[in-house]
C-alpha cells in the first residue's frame, strides 16, 4: 500500500471529512509529547511506508512546546491510523489463501482482464446457443412382434449427416436380462436395400404387457455411431421383438455431432470453471452459477440438445424455492418483534457469558432440530438469533454460523426427513420395487432412522472434537470492541441500503444522498470513538453487569405481532413434521407459502417493499441457477459417468471383498461429489446404480442393497459440508449473514467445512464397516 498523507496538502484518509482539531475538545489537555507522536509516526511508516504528505508541516517532531492545536490535529489522525494498523495486523489470519498484494494498476488490469474474459465467454456461449434451434427427441410409438417389425426413417439425421444418433426405448422394460427381448438395429440402406447392420440395442420386456403407460414406463438409451461412407447412404432404425403378441413401445432418436463424445469432459470443465469463479471470488456466487448454467445450456446446444424454455423451467426445484421464499418472508416479519434479540439474551443468560458453552448449545440444538425439521428451515430460523447473540457476546458471527450450519447438515443426516437426499432415497420407486420383488424388506422411516442415527451420534462427537481443535487457531472474538463493531456494522448496513437505490427521479436521488450523508456521519463518529477509546480508560464489565445492560437494551418490541407470528410459525412447523402422512396433501413448499400469506394477512402489512427487501433474492436466484446447472451437467452425462465408474470398480473386485469395497467407494465418492455438485441430482442418479448392483445375479449374494443405501445417505448428506455450495443450508446461511453485514468467503467456509467433511465421513465409514462388513452383518 502506498503512503498515507498526513500533511495539510495531502488527501484525507476518509471520504467524509479530514480529521479536524475539533475531534479533541480545546479544553482537554493533550497528554502526549513528541516522543509518543514520533513512535506513532514510526508505526505508520512501518505499516504503510513513507508518507506522501509533508509531515514536517505539523511542526511537532522533536519539540514539546509546539502549537497544541497542531499537535492535536496530528495526534488525532495518527491515532486513527494506529487503531487501523492494529486491526489490520489482527486481520492477517483471516486473509484468503490466495491473497496477493497488488498495486492499484495491477488490480485494475486484472479486473479489466476478468471482465473481458467473462464477456468474451458470454459472447461465444450466446453464439453456440443461438446458432441452432431448440431440439427435441423425435418419438415414434410402434407395435411390434416376432412376426411384425417396424422401420423408422431418420430423415433429419440423413439430411444433417450427424455422426451420432442417440436412441431411447420407453416401455414396459424389465430390469433383468431375460426373455422376451426387444431389439433396435441401426441399419445402412442404399437404394432401398439393407447394406449393413451397423449396431443393435437390445432390452428385456416384461412378459405379457402389451400397452405402455408413459408415466410408469422405464427408459433406456444408447448412442450409435453413424458411419458415413457415401452420399447415397441412408440410415434407418429396424425395430423387432421376440414376443408372439404385439407389444407397444416408444422409440425416440436424436442426431448429434461427433463432438458429443466429449460431453462429460465439457461438463467437468464447466463445473471446475464455476468453482474457480466462486472459490477465488472473481464474481458473486450468484453470477458464477448463472454463467455456469448458461455454459451448460450452450454446450447442450452445440451438441444439438438445446432444451426449450419450458423444459428448462421443469429443471427448477420449485418446492425448495417456495420453501425458501415462504420462510424468508416469515422470518422478515418475525424480526420486527424483537424476538431474536430476546432469544439471544436468554441464551446469554443460560451460558452465563461463556463462549464455548454457547457455541456448544447452538451446534447441538441445530443438529437435533435438523434431524426432525428440514435443515434449510432450521438455518433460516437460527441464523438471525445467532447473529444477534454473537453481537451481544462480542464474537465474530462468521465462524459461529459456519459451525452451526455444519452441525445442522450432520444432524439432518440422522432421519429420513432431515435432508433432501434422505427423502429421495426413502421415497424412491426403484427401492420400493426392489422391496416388492423380495430383494430387500423395505425401508421405512423407523428403520432408516435407527441405522443412521447411531452413526450420526459418533459423527457429531468426532465433529465437535475437531471443531474445538480447529477453532484453537481461529480467533472467535470480534477484532473490534462492541461499540466500534456496532458502528462499523451500522455503517455497512446504511451503505448497503444506499447502494440498493437505483436513481431514476429527483426524489430517489435525494433519498440516496440522505443515506450517504448518514454513512458519512457514522464514519465521522467511528473515528471519534476510536480516538476516545485510545485515550479513555475502558471499564471491563463482568457478565452480570453486561446482562443488566443488555436486559435494558434487548426487549420484545411488539408483543401482539409476536403472538401472531408465533401462532403461524407453530402451525407451519407442526405441518412440516406431519406433511409426509398419507392424509396430508401438502409439500414443504406449499406449507411455507400458505404460512407466509397467512402471516401477511394477520400482521396487516402495508409496506410490502420493506418486507420484500429482507428476502434474499440473490440466494433464490443462485438456487435457481444451480438447479439449471446441475440438470445441465446431468444431461451432459457427468453424474451417470460417475455412477458407472463406481459400479464397474465394484464389479471388478473379488466376491469376498465386494461389500467392503462397495461401502467405501459409494460413501467416499458420494461425499466428495456432493461437496462440489448438488447432492440432490447426484443421489437421484446413484439410486438406480446401487439398485442394479443389488439385483445383478452375479452380485446378488455378496452385495445386499441396504448397506449401499446407508453409505449413499451418509456420503451425500455429510459431503454437503465440504464447500460453501455443497448443501442448500450453507448457501442460505451465507446469504442471511451477508444481508446482516457479516460476509464469509468460500475459503473461510472451506477451511472448516472440508476437514469436518473428511473426519465425519471417515467415522461413518468405520461405523458402516463394523456393522456390515464384519461378522455382525447388520444387512437386513
Amino acid at each position: 500500500m502506498s503512503g498515507i498523507p498526513l500533511g495539510t496538502t495531502g488527501q484525507p484518509r476518509y471520504p467524509s471529512q479530514t480529521p479536524e482539531t475539533s475531534m479533541i475538545p480545546e479544553e482537554t489537555e493533550l497528554m502526549t509529547n513528541s516522543n509518543e507522536t514520533t513512535q506513532l509516526l514510526q508505526k505508520h511508516k512501518t505499516m504503510y511506508g513513507e508518507p506522501n504528505g509533508n509531515v514536517d508541516g505539523y511542526d511537532i517532531i522533536g519539540e514539546d512546546d509546539v502549537n497544541p492545536r497542531e499537535r492535536r490535529r496530528a495526534w488525532s489522525e495518527l491515532a486513527v491510523m494506529d487503531e487501523e494498523m492494529g486491526a489490520a495486523e489482527a486481520r492477517k489470519q483471516h486473509q484468503q489463501l490466495f491473497d496477493v498484494k497488488l498495486t492499484k494498476r495491477q488490480k485494475r488490469i486484472i479486473r479489466i482482464g476478468k471482465i473481458a474474459t467473462l464477456f468474451t465467454c458470454m459472447i461465444v456461449m450466446a453464439i453456440f446457443f443461438t446458432k441452432d434451434a431448440e431440439s427435441e427427441t423425435i418419438q415414434t410409438q410402434v407395435a411390434v412382434s416376432q412376426e411384425e417389425f417396424t422401420w423408422i426413417n431418420m430423415s433429419e439425421v440423413n439430411e444433417a449427416r450427424y455422426k451420432r444418433v442417440r436412441v431411447h426405448i420407453i416401455g414396459n422394460l424389465a430390469e433383468n436380462s431375460t426373455e422376451p427381448f426387444l431389439t433396435v438395429q441401426l441399419v445402412r440402406t442404399r437404394d432401398h436395400h439393407i447394406v449393413e447392420v451397423v449396431d443393435n440395442f437390445t432390452v428385456s420386456l416384461i412378459d405379457g404387457e402389451t400397452e405402455v403407460n408413459l408415466e410408469e414406463a422405464v427408459e433406456e438409451e444408447k448412442t450409435f455411431k453413424v458411419p458415413w461412407d457415401s452420399k447415397e447412404d441412408r440410415f434407418h432404425l429396424h425395430v423387432v421383438s421376440t414376443t408372439d403378441y404385439y407389444t407397444t413401445v416408444v422409440i425416440g432418436h436424436l442426431g448429434m455431432p461427433s463432438s458429443s463424445d466429449d460431453a462429460v469432459i465439457c461438463a467437468a470443465i464447466i463445473l471446475v470453471g464455476v468453482y474457480v469463479l466462486i472459490g477465488f471470488e472473481l464474481v458473486h456466487r450468484t453470477v458464477a452459477a448463472m454463467v455456469g448454467s448458461f455454459a451448460a445450456l450452450a454446450t447442450l446446444s452445440a451438441f444439438n440438445e438445446r432444451p426449450s424454455m419450458e423444459v428448462v423451467m421443469t429443471w427448477l426445484d420449485y418446492e425448495t424455492l417456495a420453501l425458501l421464499w415462504g420462510m424468508m418472508t416469515i422470518v422478515a416479519i418475525f424480526s420486527e418483534t424483537g424476538f431474536f434479540d430476546w432469544c439471544a439474551l436468554m441464551s446469554y443468560k443460560i451460558a452465563k457469558g461463556r463462549m464455548w458453552v454457547l457455541i456448544t448449545i447452538l451446534c447441538m440444538f441445530s443438529g437435533i432440530v435438523s434431524a426432525f425439521l428440514d435443515n434449510v428451515t432450521t438455518i433460516l430460523l437460527l441464523t438471525p438469533v445467532t447473529i444477534r447473540l454473537c453481537e451481544v457476546l462480542d464474537l465474530d458471527p462468521k465462524y459461529v454460523l459456519i459451525a452451526e450450519v455444519l452441525f445442522s447438515n450432520i444432524g439432518g443426516t440422522a432421519t429420513a426427513i432431515g435432508d433432501p437426499p434422505n427423502v429421495i432415497i426413502v421415497s424412491n420407486a426403484d427401492i420400493a420395487e426392489a422391496a416388492e420383488l423380495g430383494y430387500i424388506t423395505g425401508i421405512d422411516f423407523t428403520e432408516f432412522t435407527i441405522h443412521m442415527m447411531i452413526g450420526i451420534v459418533f459423527c457429531m462427537a468426532a465433529g465437535y472434537g475437531l471443531l474445538r481443535l480447529m477453532y484453537r487457531s481461529i480467533s472467535l472474538k470480534s477484532l473490534d470492541p462492541p461499540e466500534i463493531q456496532r458502528l462499523r456494522h451500522e455503517t455497512e448496513i446504511w451503505r448497503q441500503a444506499a447502494s440498493r437505490i437505483m436513481v431514476t427521479t429527483n426524489e430517489e436521488n435525494t433519498v440516496k444522498m440522505l443515506l450517504l450523508q448518514k454513512v458519512y456521519g457514522l464514519e465521522s463518529e467511528l473515528r471519534n470513538k476510536i480516538y476516545e477509546r485510545k485515550h479513555a480508560q475502558q471499564k471491563i464489565m463482568n457478565w452480570e453487569e453486561n446482562l443488566e445492560y443488555l436486559e435494558d437494551k434487548y426487549k420484545i418490541t411488539d408483543p401482539i405481532l409476536l403472538g401472531k407470528s408465533g401462532f403461524v410459525l407453530t402451525i407451519a412447523i407442526i405441518l412440516f413434521f406431519i406433511h409426509s402422512l398419507d392424509n396430508v396433501y401438502l409439500d414443504l413448499g406449499w406449507i411455507a407459502i400458505i404460512a407466509a400469506m397467512a402471516l401477511l394477512v394477520l400482521s396487516d402489512i402495508n409496506d410490502m417493499e420493506s418486507i420484500m427487501h429482507r428476502v434474499e433474492w440473490a440466494t433464490l436466484i443462485f438456487f435457481a441457477a444451480l438447479f439449471v446447472l446441475m440438470e445441465g451437467l446431468t444431461e451432459l452425462g457427468l453424474i451417470d459417468f460417475i455412477g458407472n465408474v463406481v459400479a464397474d470398480l465394484i464389479r471388478g473386485v473379488p466376491e469376498e471383498s465386494q461389500l467392503t469395497v462397495a461401502i467405501i467407494l459409494i460413501l467416499w465418492v458420494s461425499a466428495i461429489a456432493s461437496s462440489f455438485i448438488d447432492n440432490i441430482p447426484f443421489t437421484t442418479a446413484m439410486v438406480p446404480v446401487i439398485v442394479n448392483l443389488a439385483e445383478d445375479p452375479e452380485l446378488k449374494d455378496s452385495l445386499p442393497l441396504k448397506p449401499m443405501v446407508w453409505a449413499l445417505a451418509f456420503g451425500a448428506c455429510l459431503g454437503g459440508n465440504g464447500t460453501l455450495i455443497g448443501a442448500s443450508a450453507n448457501v442460505v446461511c451465507a446469504g442471511i449473514a451477508e444481508q446482516h453485514g457479516y460476509r464469509f468467503t468460500f475459503y473461510e467456509f472451506f477451511r472448516v467445512g472440508f476437514p469436518m467433511m473428511l473426519v465425519t465421513t471417515a467415522v461413518a465409514m468405520i461405523y458402516l464397516l463394523i456393522c456390515h462388513s464384519t461378522p455382525i452383518a447388520w444387512n437386513y
